[in-house]
């Protein structure tokens, strides 16, 4: 009640009368901003445990690797570029409509279902290169879930503020528990005196199945709280047709030409590229069947896609190379030892 007290009194100086209505947020500013920060939390816990599952892959294939190369997992934003970084997600989903983060969500789904699909032997890189692609998705799912789930609440922005504080306390722990990894996992897991290093070395390798079906889970929600969004716009269910035959049909046909395309140039720079191309179509069909303000949210999601990616492209890499390694073992008929395999010849 006092955080809308407080924003009443702002506006009431503001002329909203010279205030484009499509310039606008959707929702009260308040409650944008904690979903934004909720979003943001999410994304940070993602790559926190994304970062930890890399360092134990490496960990756990040290022998077959140069000790003194560096890390992909070390390159880990912190300080004031990750704080900056942070403060631009939170800002960014914060502005961002709830109608196109659900545009964002259905369209990840689209592309998750169809990359999974053809991916075939290449199934384990493909999952890391769409948890990493997925950060601003994760984010626009949270958003747009938790405005489902609230919406008509009475106490909406105190059901918020305490997931975000929720949220808050998940991401900064994720973040110590990297930084505790990174620094002393090679002196624990030898000496065996921590119990979080020794429970990383004997369940580590189910860290990313239990991301993954978090990450699933996530979506599924956020994509039924997506289409019964999307759908409240409508008012009619021709008018609703109109909409979803074109989205659906051009939005299929640009994600398999997009996988085709990652396949001929794997890297992270096609993963970059990608973003423009999806987004690009997505604001062309905005411009024809949507809203100056879908046009407006899907300009803010350039600035979101590029503020998760760029810092994340070591993560793209560290797929790839682990993919260039798995191939040349493979070659070499040495197929890499698994970490329960090393657990087991390390206790002997």
């Amino acid at each position: 009640m006092v955080f809308k007290t407080m924003f009443s009194f702002i506006t009431s100086f503001i002329p909203t009368s010279y205030i484009p209505e499509w310039f606008t947020l959707d929702a009260n500013p308040v409650t944008c901003l904690l979903q934004g920060l909720i979003g943001a939390c999410g994304i940070s816990v993602l790559c926190s445990l994304m970062r930890l599952h890399l360092f134990l892959e490496e960990e756990s294939c040290s022998d077959t690797k140069d000790a003194s190369t560096p890390g992909h997992h070390r390159r880990a934003h912190s300080g004031l570029v990750g704080k900056l970084q942070f403060l631009l997600v939170t800002g960014t989903l914060a502005v961002v409509g709830s109608r196109v983060a659900s545009l964002v969500v259905l369209e990840f789904c689209i592309r998750a279902v169809s990359g999974l699909a053809t991916a075939g032997p290449d199934s384990k890189r493909c999952v890391q290169q769409l948890l990493v692609q997925s950060q601003f998705s994760l984010g626009c799912a949270l958003s747009c879930s938790l405005h489902f789930l609230h919406e008509g609440a009475t106490q909406r922005w105190l059901c918020l503020l305490l997931a975000a504080a929720l949220g808050w306390f998940l991401a900064g722990q994720a973040a110590l528990l990297l930084r505790h990894v990174l620094l002393l996992y090679k002196l624990h897991s030898s000496q065996r005196y921590c119990g979080i290093c020794i429970g990383l070395l004997a369940w580590g390798r189910r860290l990313m199945p239990a991301l993954c079906r978090a990450v699933c889970v996530t979506f599924s929600v956020a994509a039924v709280a997506a289409v019964s969004i999307i759908n409240q716009h409508f008012l009619s269910t021709s008018e609703a047709l109109r909409f979803w035959t074109p989205l659906t049909i051009c939005y299929t046909l640009l994600v398999v030409y997009m996988q085709e395309d990652q396949h001929r140039q794997p890297g992270s720079q096609a993963v970059l590229n990608t973003v423009v191309v999806r987004l690009g179509g997505l604001t062309v069909l905005m411009l024809t069947v949507g809203r100056w303000a879908d046009v407006l949210h899907i300009l803010m999601c350039f600035l979101g896609e590029a503020s998760c990616l760029i810092p994340t492209k070591d993560l793209l890499d560290a797929a790839l190379s682990q993919e260039e390694e798995d191939a040349t073992h493979y070659a070499r008929g040495e197929p890499r030892r698994r970490p329960q395999t090393q657990e087991k010849e390390h206790r002997r």
